[in-house]
């Protein structure tokens, strides 16, 4: 019985150090987050919820290496590396240049109207998925996070956990995030400079992708 407790214990305490660290990484503002308001600005509440799903699919793509080791050959190969941090700088760099330069050519959002072209969901899942699995600061958070944080000694199936819990509270924060800023009274403010915040949430996207462009492995 006190084998158990130990056992208990322990897994426990592993568990709310991985909902910690990831309660502060996913609160953070970095691509998933201007994303996420990016497509609230523009998008009806059903688009950003896709939105929202492609970035939790994404974490899985992360988790799912870490645990076949692929995320440490990753983290060590200058080349690897590299082309995954170009690939996803130059994403978030797209995205944000057509959000930079985006016309008015949508309708008011608070009248209950979707936008003239509104976004398929599957586009908006690979929107968000593509933003979160090529982001390299994901790779190095997950590493860090699997071969520091949780035991190597830990059974697969409890690192599997934790990767699926971390993916579903994700998708929980950024829903709550979007459909906060999708609510009707958000709407009628953001109705009166939506081109400007759309280009605003463009110009903080390719800040990051620039940055993720510069970043260096540590």
């Amino acid at each position: 019985m006190l084998e158990i407790q130990k056992w208990y214990n322990a897994r426990m305490s592993a568990f709310l150090t991985v909902v910690f660290i990831h309660l502060l990484a996913v609160a953070s503002p970095g691509p998933d987050f201007a994303i996420v308001v990016k497509q609230s600005v523009t998008q009806p509440r059903p688009i950003v919820l896709w939105t929202v799903l492609g970035v939790a699919l994404g974490i899985l793509v992360h988790v799912a290496y870490s645990l076949l080791g692929i995320g440490f050959i990753i983290s060590q190969s200058i080349v690897l590396f590299t082309t995954i941090k170009l690939i996803g700088a130059a994403y978030l760099l797209l995205i944000g240049w057509k959000a930079l330069t985006a016309k008015k050519s949508h309708q008011s959002l608070t009248s209950g109207d979707a936008p003239r072209r509104p976004m398929s969901a599957w586009k908006a899942v690979k929107v968000g998925f593509l933003c979160n699995a090529l982001n390299p600061k994901a790779t190095l958070f997950f590493l860090a996070l699997f071969t520091q944080v949780i035991s190597p000694t830990t059974p697969i199936a409890v690192q599997l956990f934790y990767g699926l819990y971390m993916s579903f509270a994700t998708f929980v924060w950024f829903s709550m995030l979007g459909s906060v800023l999708t609510m009707q009274i958000i709407r009628r403010h953001i109705d009166a400079f939506h081109l400007w915040a759309e280009r605003a949430m463009g110009a903080v996207l390719i800040i990051m992708g620039l940055k993720v462009a510069l970043a260096t492995r540590r």
